[in-house]
């Protein structure tokens, strides 16, 4: 594999009937196949789910039921897809959450697919390690790096939006090779992301609370964060930690 600038990358977004792979259905799916000089092929499709879509879900995308009525069904054009991805690497925001929804309307289907086996590249990870932006969505990035709206937050907008926000957080890597590498290790947030201390550097999170979330299922970045804060606290690396006896309150 050579530079990351003469790769070939898939990206690709799905809008969705909420947040659960196995039980939510795909509504809305686009891809786009690119290089840094631009993009190649893209393709993208409104999807009947077949259900009713929520209407919280209307309010993040306007998406409604009136305009899937007669669209295909995702089986039916999956197999475009499926062929559209191949073995490229793929590149999303929180892009595991895409595949595991494609890859259920593929079991759905009845169709085999290597989805989850997918070399993949995601943003919002890489957009952890960069550490400069405000907030990590990708609505924040596009501001932070003054990159042009491309109109609603729809699939395809977004997947425009996601290129331009790739091609930003990869400068400090020469090829692809070492950006896979690199995000094989768990990286180390600077803020709780989540919940009600939400915003707060770690060290300011009260430790009963730090404990609780390291048992959650959270993912390998917040979990390597949330135990590397306890360790520091467990060896007394927090001067205050050890003197301020309302610290932990």
């Amino acid at each position: 594999m050579g530079l990351i600038a003469k790769d070939t990358f898939v990206c690709f977004d799905c809008e969705a009937t909420g947040l659960d792979p196995e039980k939510d259905r795909i509504i809305e799916i686009a891809a786009a196949k690119f290089t840094f000089e631009g993009i190649s092929e893209s393709c993208e499709d409104l999807i009947n789910p077949g259900i009713l879509i929520p209407q919280h879900t209307i309010e993040i995308h306007h998406i409604t039921d009136d305009m899937v009525q007669g669209k295909p069904s995702m089986k039916a054009v999956l197999a475009k897809y499926l062929d559209f991805i191949g073995d490229h690497i793929v590149v999303g925001h929180a892009i595991p959450f895409d595949l595991s929804l494609l890859n259920t309307e593929a079991k759905r289907a009845n169709r085999g697919s290597n989805l989850l086996k997918q070399r993949y590249l995601d943003t919002l990870r890489l957009a952890r390690l960069y550490g400069e932006s405000p907030t990590n969505s990708l609505e924040s990035l596009r501001k932070h790096f003054n990159i042009k709206a491309e109109g609603a937050h729809r699939a395809m907008s977004d997947v425009l939006v996601n290129i331009e926000v790739f091609k930003h957080l990869s400068r400090k890597f020469k090829t692809t090779e070492e950006m896979l590498k690199r995000l094989e290790r768990p990286i180390a947030l600077k803020l709780m992301p989540l919940g009600k201390h939400k915003g707060r550097p770690f060290r300011e999170v009260p430790v009963e609370y730090l404990r609780w979330a390291a048992n959650q299922n959270f993912d390998q970045d917040l979990l390597f964060s949330l135990r590397s804060e306890l360790k520091k606290r467990k060896h007394g690396n927090q001067f205050s930690q050890a003197t301020n006896p309302f610290s932990g309150l």
